[in-house]
């Protein structure tokens, strides 16, 4: 249940969030398809909720051994975002979300550890070159990923 804000709007619960653009040699960048029961199916980058008491840097790392069975330190911060969505549990959310670049020759995605509800609707991985992002079939999140890649892309460039 969610409580009314002043201005007549529900409130959201707040939910820190990592997320990591996990790129490989080739430029391609890896995401799972999500095939909720109610909604589309989806794909998007790895990554997920910050635990209480963990920090953004500590949950991108987590996350990314969990759904790929990389540990690998994730970096720094490269964007953020603030963004309400509903999540699968069908709670409203207002999503304060930290990414994180990794860059990797190639990887095998092996999940180190899927929760019940990951195993129960994540459909599959699969690594997208940049060309086919922008009129796949199916909703990718973030809708303006090719940008967010190409920002990233720069600034790794100039470091």
């Amino acid at each position: 249940m969610t409580a009314a804000g002043g201005n007549g709007q529900a409130a959201r619960t707040p939910r820190p969030a990592a997320r990591i653009l996990l790129v490989d040699a080739a430029g391609r960048v890896l995401l799972f398809r999500f095939t909720p029961d109610d909604r589309p199916p989806l794909w998007c980058t790895p990554g997920g909720a910050v635990d209480p008491g963990e920090s953004y840097e500590a949950a991108a790392r987590r996350e990314l051994w969990e759904e790929t069975g990389l540990d690998v330190d994730c970096g720094p911060q490269v964007a953020r975002r603030v963004v309400d969505f509903l999540t699968f549990e069908r709670v409203e959310v207002t999503a304060d979300e930290r990414w994180f670049r990794v860059d990797v020759a190639a990887h095998d995605v092996v999940a180190g550890a899927l929760t019940e509800q990951e195993r129960r609707i994540m459909a599959g991985a699969r690594w997208f070159d940049r060309a086919e992002l922008a009129d796949w079939p199916e909703t990718i999140y973030p809708a303006d990923l090719p940008d967010m890649l190409a920002e990233t892309d720069r600034c790794n460039a100039t470091t």
